[in-house]
């Protein structure tokens, strides 16, 4: 039996690998690695558009709480300097988080009656709710300094506080230690 030609072989060997070496750079060129983190963690989609709205119209509490992710409230206003700086902070978190957690931004001042219900001293002020609607406990690990409140009758935990500005990665660490997978 005659071997074949190593020169045949190459021949076919080589255009062949050049095309899967070609065909292998525009499909990782090309691929939406945007579609893997709809596979990898699949989003919430609301009921109603305005519950995952950043900001707030209404506080919602019942509704927000009935798709168990983790909630954050940020109390602020449009004429608080610190209030505006954290607000493109909010937005993007908020923009990059859609589907996965709950972010309200709820002016003090618009909204008095109903930041009143909340141990709101200063602008800005984050209140973090775990997705079982139970106040967030952060793990010894993150860095930011909370203030948390209790119920004054029972001492229950009620609510776990951050007052002033964030920065995105501080945000997103408290969201991860929340179990928020980004």
């Amino acid at each position: 039996m005659k071997k074949p030609d190593k020169k045949i072989i190459l021949k076919i060997v080589i255009p062949v690998v050049i095309v899967v070496a070609i065909a292998g750079i525009w499909f990782w060129k090309n691929y939406d690695r945007k579609s893997d983190i709809a596979l990898n963690a699949p989003l919430v989609q609301p009921v109603k558009e305005e519950h995952f709205a950043l900001n707030a119209s209404e506080l919602d509490m019942e509704a927000w709480k009935s798709y168990n992710l983790p909630i954050v409230l940020d109390f602020g206003s449009d004429s608080c300097l610190p209030c505006v700086s954290f607000y493109p902070t909010l937005k993007t978190v908020h923009a990059e988080m859609y589907g996965r957690v709950i972010i309200k931004y709820i002016d003090v001042y618009k909204y008095s009656k109903e930041s009143s219900v909340y141990p709101v001293q200063v602008i800005p002020t984050q209140i973090f709710i775990n997705a079982d609607g139970t106040p967030y406990v952060p793990s010894k690990n993150i860095d930011v300094e909370f203030i948390t409140y209790n119920l004054r009758e029972t001492g229950e935990h009620a609510y776990t506080v951050h007052e002033g500005v964030l920065t995105k990665d501080q945000f997103l660490s408290i969201l991860r230690d929340m179990g928020v997978k980004e």
